[in-house]
């Protein structure tokens, strides 16, 4: 005679994910692989985030690989390797987004706020601060800025409100320098400017030569009032600072100013008023 092997025929009735063991002649025992839990006739493949995240942080995501085997990785929001993750500040980065004269404040997982900081206006994402210092920002109107600072003129850095019509940079780039010369100011204005713009830009040489650039500024700014292009279709006239009254009209869908200037960008919105860039020099 000899001995029965139980686990010769079927793996024993064990489960395909058992290890049948011989016991005694006839009898075996089944037990479970690694990563599987059961009574060796009926194995079930262990999931081990089902028991404390799998071992991953709370901010984390258990996801099973395996038999028993799972990676962690961190939440959105969160950097770390998984089992230890650590809250990301989006405002930590690149002001989250925000404008740089703006405050981030972190609210929830993967949101936050952006506001302007005091003296500033706009959405948090985009903030201005006065007219004044806005036509330094925009190269299309940073010439009439260097103007302004060259003749000393401070008017639209108070507190306004004002209008400013301001003739592109390429209309006015006779680039303005100052020296400082026995106690007195110099302009120096070298002028390389493309052939179309040479009458505008022989005229500014020519105001600064005289000292009447510093009226032909004024004459491009509105005091009292922050006129929006919207408010420009309606008005008929306004005052400027140089005294004397800009005329305006409406027509195909464009403003003009003193039926000559067109506004070609508009409604730079400052804390103490607005820009409007136009494509000629107003002579009062």
């Amino acid at each position: 005679c000899s001995a029965i092997d139980a686990c010769e025929t079927s793996n024993g009735g064990c489960s395909d994910k058992a290890e049948c063991r011989k016991t005694t002649p006839g009898n075996r025992v089944c037990i479970c692989n690694a990563g599987y839990t059961g009574d060796g006739v009926v194995c079930i493949e262990i999931n081990p985030c089902l028991e404390n995240n799998g071992g991953c942080d709370r901010n984390a995501e258990c996801t099973q690989t395996g038999p028993n085997q799972a990676v962690c990785n961190c939440l959105k929001g969160y950097s770390g390797d998984g089992k230890r993750c650590t809250y990301i500040s989006l405002c930590s980065q690149n002001n989250g987004g925000c404008s740089e004269f703006a405050i981030c404040n972190d609210t929830e997982l993967t949101e936050r706020t952006c506001t302007c900081r005091r003296n500033y206006v706009g959405d948090g994402f985009k903030c201005r601060g006065n007219i004044y210092q806005e036509l330094l920002r925009d190269s299309n109107t940073s010439r009439f800025y260097f103007h302004l600072e060259a003749l000393s003129i401070k008017d639209i850095a108070g507190p306004g409100p004002f209008t400013l019509f301001v003739p592109h940079t390429d209309v006015l780039n006779s680039n303005p320098q100052v020296s400082k010369k026995a106690g007195s100011f110099q302009i120096e204005t070298p002028c390389s400017a493309a052939s179309q713009l040479l009458c505008s830009l022989l005229q500014v040489r020519d105001w600064l030569a005289k000292g009447e650039m510093a009226q032909i500024l004024r004459y491009h700014m509105v005091g009292c009032a922050s006129l929006l292009y919207s408010n420009l279709k309606t008005v008929r006239n306004v005052t400027s600072l140089h005294g004397d009254q800009i005329q305006i009209t409406y027509s195909q869908n464009s403003v003009y100013l003193n039926n000559k200037a067109e506004i070609i960008f508009s409604d730079v919105v400052g804390t103490n008023g607005v820009i409007h860039i136009i494509n000629q020099i107003l002579v009062p």
